[in-house]
């Protein structure tokens, strides 16, 4: 394994394309795997979950969602703690900048696996306006 590794998330690809708008590049070591990830402003994740722990440090605008049914808020310089095996849905806020944030998730899991609540691969969450352009 390298001990230094550039992550650029502009090389990034789609992490959980059925679940999240989320792209991404990480690296994964014995017991951590650490990213670096962009979500597009409205856009972000299905409620899902993960049989990893996770923290994602905001390094660029908003983001916003649910962990475990409560409603949570971070801006910049804001860590976000999901638990092991907990419904979470994360979305770059609509009213402000694209997401940029730092991921850090024990090995229980790949990193970019996410099961859905509802159990269906079917895409991710856009606010309203956000939608892709489908024609």
């Amino acid at each position: 394994m390298k001990h230094v590794t550039h992550l650029a998330v502009d090389d990034g690809e789609t992490l959980a394309p059925g679940v999240s708008t989320s792209r991404g590049v990480a690296v994964s070591g014995e017991r951590m795997h650490v990213g670096l990830v962009h979500k597009a402003r409205g856009t972000g994740s299905k409620l899902h979950r993960h049989m990893n722990e996770q923290f994602n440090y905001v390094l660029k605008g908003t983001l916003m969602g649910e962990i475990d049914g409560e409603a949570f808020r971070a801006p910049a310089g804001s860590v976000i703690h999901i638990p092991a095996d907990t419904p979470h849905s994360i979305i770059a806020d609509p009213d402000d900048e694209d997401v940029i944030f730092y991921v850090c998730k024990d090995v229980a899991a790949p990193i970019n696996q996410g099961i859905p609540i509802d159990g269906k691969t079917d895409g991710a969450r856009y606010e309203d306006g956000f939608e892709p352009d489908n024609s």
